[in-house]
């Protein structure tokens, strides 16, 4: 499948911002992609709208090298958290200091603002911190919130992940449209071919 220059390639975006990194990775039937690879697909991800909204607290980050590395070490964090979140296992250490590790480059200052009201200032070590900072962050809220509902895709060919937002709680899929689709023609396959 074709995309114009500059768009988000990824068949799932949306996801909150530490699962939409996690979805930097996919596989199609063209095969795996990354569009985490360089600088030009860390600026595609970077400028995709939500992505954009995620991170407007802070102003527009560089996609430079330094971003990237940065980024880079966040996914890897995100993705040794989310394999055992979809075990339900607790983190393990290892998983938790690298995410501590890219947490420890910000931090949340609050202070009493002049018109007597709180307010809430994010402030880096290094502004290439910032991306990978906020989707850490944003992992903690998810696991603070519903951790039960951090999920894989059920299709086992699918490295994508959701955050279920589903009334009930039974999502599967990553989306219907895809996986989803192909899992109810394999069943039905099955059934007609009797095997």
């Amino acid at each position: 499948m074709s995309h114009p220059p500059g768009a988000d390639p990824r068949p799932l975006t949306g996801e909150p911002l530490a699962l939409d990194l996690l979805n930097t990775r996919w596989i199609d039937g063209d095969g795996p992609h990354d569009l985490l690879d360089s600088t030009a697909g860390l600026a595609v991800w970077l400028n995709s709208p939500p992505v954009r909204e995620q991170l407007r607290p802070t102003p527009d980050p560089a996609a430079d090298r330094a971003t990237l590395d940065r980024l880079l070490l966040a996914r890897s964090a995100l993705d040794a958290l989310a394999a055992t979140a979809a075990r339900q296992d607790p983190a393990t250490p290892e998983g938790a200091g690298r995410l501590n590790e890219v947490l420890s480059h910000g931090r949340i200052r609050r202070t009493l603002g002049p018109d007597g009201v709180p307010e809430s200032v994010t402030e880096m070590d290094d502004p290439s911190w910032a991306p990978a900072w906020y989707a850490a962050e944003n992992w903690l809220r998810l696991v603070a919130d519903r951790p039960d509902r951090i999920r894989p895709c059920a299709n086992h060919a699918c490295v994508l992940h959701f955050y279920d937002v589903s009334k009930n709680g039974t999502r599967r899929w990553c989306s219907m449209a895809g996986c989803g689709n192909r899992a109810k023609a394999q069943r039905h396959y099955a059934r007609r071919s009797g095997t």
